[in-house]
């Protein structure tokens, strides 16, 4: 409406970024790319044949314990069926187990059995730790404490929409 002022401030340019700079998201999308494909390159450099999904699936099991599929999918911020896909994948390499409900018998938690809890100790989370640790070498650790609360902030800002 005439006279009304946006809500949204018009973006200014920033004087030290050149035009052709990459913008904050192409930045945060090019180096999650290229941390998935470093610990996938970690993780088969090991012989451990998983993705980076199969990876966050056996991440978070470990991490929540023994859970429904559905809370594992929202965890891992990944629709059902693929959740069905990448459970029956890692069943079969026998990194996790579909166990019954102890109080519910329709219902099923998905765990992490002891070759899950095994590959996820010894292997998965030394690649991941060895990825994070080289995104981070030019970075001194107030460099890197600065820049994950940079980041928890963005994450904090885009989460709250009120």
């Amino acid at each position: 409406m005439p006279g009304m002022k946006s809500r949204i401030p018009t973006p200014q340019p920033c004087p030290e970024r050149p035009d052709d700079a990459p913008t904050l998201g192409m930045l945060l999308t090019m180096v999650r790319s290229e941390m998935v494909r470093a610990i996938e390159a970690e993780l088969a450099g090991q012989g451990l044949d998983i993705s980076f999904t199969q990876f966050l699936i056996l991440k978070k099991a470990q991490q929540l314990g023994a859970v429904s599929a559905t809370e594992l999918a929202r965890a891992v911020e990944i629709d059902g069926g693929a959740m069905t896909r990448q459970l029956d994948q890692l069943e079969h390499k026998g990194y996790l187990r579909r166990a019954p409900h102890a109080q519910d018998r329709r219902a099923l938690r998905i765990e992490l059995t002891e070759a899950g809890h095994t590959v996820w100790g010894n292997t998965a989370s030394v690649c991941s730790q060895r990825v994070m640790n080289a995104a981070q070498r030019s970075l001194d650790p107030t460099e890197q404490a600065a820049l994950h609360d940079y980041l928890e902030r963005v994450l904090h800002a885009l989460r709250d929409k009120t």
